[in-house]
Order: structure tokens, then C-alpha cells, then sequence
């Protein structure tokens, strides 16, 4: 231990750093904070070689080391190369871009010799704080990258202010008035900038965590009903509020099972003269609503049942093509890999499919041989009972969901593992699931006895209270239910999961996964407290949301129109830019010739101090410091200079000194131009 300390430079104290430990101190600082929210996507190597490198910079900076040669700083780079192909299997891309970005930028900090050096760490930070937003662009990024941008630009400012010891918050001070005055550029291109596509961004580079997927198996909902975070916001219109139990959000419909998953249809989309959806009916009020859809690798939108292919009724977005498919499911032309926000109509009441062609009765009716064969022959037992015998494709589902209501099923989010034959174990067995249990359990039951039906999996409630107008639907409110066949009626809905646990449909109670240790006990202390803090919290997302992430195309021509141009297009967009940046432009031109007529106050003293030694027959260059001159007026004027010198040695100190002042002392000026005047009467 003791041969450690010794081994390690001793600190001094942050006030007793020199300037240059200092500034090397606080670059790091910001560098190691601009990095951290990448850990989560960098390989665990370049995490561990990015903080030995950084940490090792600082503890040559405190020692005043000497930093290393060419050749280990060749080598690291060598390997980080041969780690990177490692890991992502490619030297381009995202992920192995972002990682050599942050080995380049570690790596250079022990090349911190020059300023040149210096600027080329602070653009490679700035660019590196260009790349968190390929993963996040929620309101706590940026706010972590301003704070990054703001550390970038006070290292950037003491790099240009190389005399005396400036302390750090004038730096920052200079940094942040620095971009307030860059603000209205900012605002002016945000708003105005033409919307174009994403310049890096790739479809397989979607940020956003998945939520539904466009297969199923047992304990798949489960997993995601465990993550709170938000799947979509829906607004409707003034008066037009639906209930919970009439909110569900349509997502993938699955009718193909191999005995394990459950998977889509694999046809595409087809039309018959311009209606994609057969024998499509709606009745009753039709609701309009709203709806920001987060990132959910899907090339699909699940809208709220029913949303019919109508030009009044169907969602609309600027470069993008949705499509409505024979089973009521919303398909986008690409995967969405961002935010969309979308207005549509729905109506809660509709029938659809009366009549199904024989090839699809056949494969709505399959089930794979071999799997779950005691259920297979309970339900044959349970179709041929007297009553049922007879009894239609309604009359058979409201039975087997009153076996349901009746038979000792239980709701839980933590059913447990099931076997080959998962079916065989939930429905005869266990009786313990969660919805998508319930669901194809029900469909493989229905299947059994001859009646066509299906799986449909989406989001089913909400929220109860609006945020900021909104309700949130969460990825806890995944949802799987039943779809059955009926000739004549088509389509019908069934939900087995509101038969053995009906509160999860009519008020949206859904089961809550075991909280963590804070959570817990706040919620125990004060559960209203817990719950007003997410609202807050997430009624400032929403509106980052809305009006930072969503500001479209649509929302500029809006702005256009509101400024008074009619029928607003590109090129008055482009014109009303150019005049706010040539306004601009103009203004910064007055400016800077303002400027220029002020003088600093430092360069008016040196003025004045030529001046006065002027008739002394002491030359004032402008490369001559306080100090040199003092050395000059001694060995010009001898013993009789002593306080004129030391005049001039304490202005050297009150300029570049510790505590180097921003303005001259007036009261050193009246002592200095005594001091030359007396020797110019004794000369």
C-alpha cells in the first residue's frame, strides 16, 4: 500500500493546480461525460480501454509526466481496430463507427501537446455528441449532450485564451453567452430548414426497445407487460372519449401454429376494386382521434379497432404508405423505426367477412398433429355434448368462456414454464396464465371443435387519467385475444381474459410486476406522490415530442399560412429562411463594425504607458511585456527607477498573474503617471 502511494502523484488541490493540469483535468472530465451515455452500446473492451486511457491522461497531468511516444499510442489504435472487427464483424456501420470514434477521441487526449491537439479532441467530442441522438433523441439526451456541448465550448474558450490562469466559470460564462447569441440561428433553421429523410439513420438501426412482435409464443405478452415504458398516446377529439374496455389498439393477427408459435399470414396486401377489407360494415358514432406511435420495429400500426380504409377515416403521414390487409391489420411500406403521429377515425361497432372462402376455413381450422392431443379430444367431448350439438360458432364461444369463468382459471403474470404441450398443461393442468394463454388456449379449443378462429395481439386500456390530454398506453398494456368465425356475422371478438379476470378490460387494471427497491418504497410511503411525479415527468415528454421530435413538414406550411402566405410551398419556405438569415447576417455585420470601434481597455493602458515613457527615451514595442519594460526603465534611468520598475512589475502581475484582473486599476495608473512624471522633471 505504501509503495502505491508513493507510486501516485500527490494533489495538490484543485485551486493549486497549474493552468494547464487544470484545463487537461476538466477536458477529460467533459470527455468522460460526453461517453457515458454510450455505455450501454459500446463493446465492454472499449469501455475498459476508454477509461484506463482517460484516467492514465490525468494521472500524467497531476504528475507533469512525460506522455508517451508514437509507438503505444500506434499500438492501442492497432488493437482497438482488431477489437472492433471482433465484436461488430465490420469496420463500418453505426456501432463500429461509434466505437472508433470513442478510441480515436481517448486515444488523442495523450497526444495533448499543442493546441492543435486541443481542437482536434473538441471536434471530435462535438461530432461524438452528434452520434447519442442515432440512439435517443428523448429530452434527457439532449439535455445531457447540451451540458457536454456547453463543458466542449469552455475547453474551447480556454484553449484560446492562453495567458494568465482565467478561471473556469468566466470560460463557461463566455461559452454559454457564446450560444445564446448561436440561439436564434438554431430556432430560425429548426423551424424553417426544409424536412428532409434521416441523413444516417437505417431501418435496422431503429432505436426504441421492441414491443409486440409479429410472432407469438407462450409467456411472449408476459415479457413485454413487464416494461412500463411507453408504446403510443392516443388523443380524441372533445366529448369523444371511448371507455377502457372499448380501447383496443389492433397490432399483428396471427393464424398459422406449428405447436409452438403462432405466426402472421405470409400474403400481402391485396385489393378488390380499392377495398382491401371483404363485406366491411360500421355503425354507430365514429370517434376521431390522435395518436404519437413510438418506435416499434413493425412495419405495421396499431391503430384502435375499428379504423376502416375510408378518405376520411384512414391515417395519412408525408412519406409514408399505409395499407389496410383482409384482416383488419394497418401495414406500413417500411418498418417504423421512429416516431409517427398520425390522426385517424375509428368506429367501435363493425362487421366484417361474412362469408370465407373454403381454402381459409380449412387453415383457420388446422392445428399441427402431434401437439396438445388431450385437449384436442376434450374439446371434440365438449362439441359433442346434447347441448352443444346443434349450438352455432357464438353459442360455442360463449360456452367455453363460461368453462372459463367457472373452472378455477387464475390471471397472473408469473404463470411459470410450460412444456411441449403447453396448451395440454394450461387448459387441463395449471389453469394459471396470462392473457396470450387465455387467448390460445381459446383459439386451439375453438379450432378443435370445426370453428375457424384466430389470434390477434395489440394494446387493450390506457391510462385512466390523460396526460397533458393524452391517454398513454403503455407496453404493460400488450394484450392478446380471440377472433372467431361466424357465417353470416364474420368476424367476432372474443376476449377470454375478461371472462376470468374482468377488471384488465373494463377499468384497464392491469397486473403489476414486482417494483425495485426505491420505487417500492415510495410508492409505500406515498403512492399518489410516485404517481404525480410520472404524470409530470411524462407530460414534458409528450410535449418534447410534440413539438421538438414531431415538428413536420406539415406543421412549417402551417406556420407559413399563419404568417400570412396562402398557399405556402418549398420555395417560400426557402425564401422566408433566407430573409430571417440575411436579416440576421446583417445584424451580426452592424455588430461587428460597432465592435471594432471599441478598443480593449488593457490595449488603451499599454497606449498611455508608451506615452508616458516616451520622453523618458524608453521605446515601447508592442511585444514588450510589463516586465521587460521594467527591466528597461532600470537600465536606462538606475537606482532612481526602482518604483516606476515596480509599477510596472505589479501591473505584469495584476495582467497574468493568478488573480489577473478583467480591467486596469485606475489607482495604478495615477501612481505610474506621478512616478514617470517626477522623473521626467528630474531628468
Amino acid at each position: 500500500m505504501a509503495l502505491i502511494q508513493a507510486a501516485l502523484p500527490r494533489w495538490p488541490g484543485w485551486r493549486n493546480l497549474p493552468r494547464d493540469t487544470r484545463d487537461t483535468l476538466f477536458l477529460l472530465g467533459v470527455i468522460g461525460w460526453t461517453v457515458l451515455p454510450h455505455l450501454d452500446h459500446l463493446p465492454w473492451w472499449c469501455i475498459a480501454l476508454s477509461a484506463v486511457v482517460l484516467v492514465w491522461r490525468a494521472y500524467l497531468a497531476v504528475g507533469h509526466l512525460r506522455m508517451p511516444g508514437r509507438l503505444p499510442i500506434a499500438v492501442l489504435l492497432g488493437a482497438a481496430v482488431v477489437m472492433t472487427f471482433w465484436t461488430e464483424q465490420t469496420l463500418f456501420g453505426k456501432e463500429a463507427g461509434v466505437t472508433m470514434l470513442v478510441v480515436l477521441m481517448s486515444l488523442k487526449t495523450l497526444e495533448l501537446r499543442a493546441r492543435r491537439d486541443a481542437l482536434v479532441v473538441f471536434f471530435l467530442g462535438f461530432f461524438l455528441v452528434l452520434t447519442h441522438f442515432l440512439y435517443s433523441q428523448s429530452m434527457l439526451t439532449a439535455l445531457a449532450m447540451l451540458l457536454s456541448v456547453w463543458g466542449l465550448m469552455t475547453a474551447l474558450v480556454l484553449a484560446h485564451m492562453p495567458v494568465g490562469t482565467p478561471p473556469l466559470w468566466q470560460a463557461g460564462r463566455l461559452a454559454a453567452r457564446s450560444a445564446l447569441f448561436g440561439a436564434p440561428v438554431m430556432v430560425a433553421l429548426f423551424v424553417l430548414f426544409p424536412r428532409i429523410g434521416p441523413l444516417w439513420g437505417m431501418p435496422q438501426d431503429a432505436m426504441g426497445r421492441t414491443g409486440l412482435s409479429g410472432t407469438l409464443r407462450l409467456g411472449g405478452v408476459a415479457e413485454v407487460a413487464n416494461d412500463d415504458s411507453i408504446a403510443l398516446r392516443v388523443r380524441f377529439d372533445e366529448g369523444q372519449e371511448l371507455p377502457p374496455a372499448s380501447l383496443y389498439f389492433r397490432g399483428p393477427v396471427l393464424s398459422r401454429f406449428d405447436g409452438v408459435e403462432w405466426r402472421r399470414r405470409p400474403y400481402g396486401l391485396m385489393a378488390a376494386n380499392g377495398r382491401s377489407v371483404p363485406d366491411l360494415r360500421t355503425s354507430g358514432l365514429a370517434v376521431r382521434y390522435e395518436m404519437t406511435l413510438e418506435a416499434s420495429r413493425l412495419a405495421l400500426l396499431p391503430l384502435l379497432e375499428l379504423t376502416p380504409d375510408q378518405p376520411d377515416s384512414a391515417p395519412r403521414l408525408d412519406s409514408w404508405t399505409f395499407s389496410l390487409r383482409p384482416d383488419l391489420q394497418w401495414q406500413s411500406d417500411r418498418i417504423v423505426t421512429e416516431r409517427l403521429r398520425v390522426s385517424a377515425q375509428a368506429w367501435s361497432r363493425f362487421e366484417y367477412g361474412g362469408s370465407l372462402p373454403e381454402f381459409e376455413r380449412q387453415e383457420f381450422t388446422q392445428l399441427p398433429e402431434g401437439y396438445n392431443p388431450r385437449v384436442r379430444e376434450w374439446a371434440s367431448a365438449f362439441r359433442h355434448r346434447p347441448e352443444h350439438r346443434q349450438a352455432d360458432a357464438r353459442t360455442l364461444a360463449q360456452a367455453v368462456l363460461a368453462h372459463v369463468r367457472s373452472a378455477g382459471f387464475s390471471y397472473t403474470l408469473a404463470p411459470g414454464t410450460y412444456g411441449r404441450d403447453a396448451i395440454d398443461e394450461f387448459w387441463l393442468g395449471r389453469r394459471a396464465g396470462f392473457c396470450e394463454h387465455f387467448a390460445t388456449a381459446f383459439v386451439v379449443v375453438m379450432r378443435a371443435m370445426g370453428v375457424p378462429a384466430r389470434v390477434v395481439t395489440g394494446y387493450q386500456g390506457a391510462d385512466p387519467r390523460p396526460v397533458d390530454g393524452y391517454f398513454v398506453v403503455r407496453q404493460s398494456h400488450a394484450h392478446a385475444w380471440a377472433e372467431f368465425w361466424q357465417p353470416g356475422r364474420g368476424w367476432q371478438r372474443a376476449d377470454p381474459t375478461a371472462a376470468v379476470a374482468p377488471e384488465r378490460v373494463s377499468i384497464s387494471r392491469n397486473l403489476q410486476p414486482p417494483s425495485g427497491l426505491v420505487v417500492g418504497a415510495l410508492r409505500n410511503v406515498n403512492p399518489q406522490l410516485l404517481f404525480d411525479l410520472r404524470v409530470a415527468w411524462e407530460a414534458m415528454n409528450n410535449r418534447w415530442n410534440q413539438w421538438v421530435l414531431n415538428y413536420s413538414r406539415t406543421q412549417q406550411f402551417d406556420l407559413l399560412q399563419r404568417l400570412g402566405i396562402r398557399a405556402p410551398d418549398w420555395q417560400d419556405l426557402g425564401l422566408v429562411l433566407l430573409a430571417l438569415l440575411s436579416g440576421g447576417a446583417l445584424a451580426g455585420a452592424a455588430w461587428a463594425w460597432w465592435d471594432r470601434r471599441r478598443q480593449d481597455p488593457w490595449q488603451r493602458q499599454r497606449s498611455r504607458i508608451r506615452d508616458a515613457l516616451a520622453p523618458l527615451g524608453i521605446e515601447v514595442l508592442p511585444h514588450h511585456a510589463p516586465r521587460q519594460l521594467a527591466q528597461r526603465v532600470r537600465e536606462r534611468l538606475g537606482e532612481r527607477s526602482d518604483l516606476l520598475a515596480y509599477e510596472l512589475e505589479a501591473l505584469e502581475r495584476a495582467r497574468y498573474g493568478r488573480d489577473a484582473l478583467r480591467r486596469p486599476d485606475a489607482a495604478w495608473w495615477q501612481r505610474f503617471a506621478f512616478e514617470a512624471h517626477r522623473l521626467k522633471r528630474t531628468a
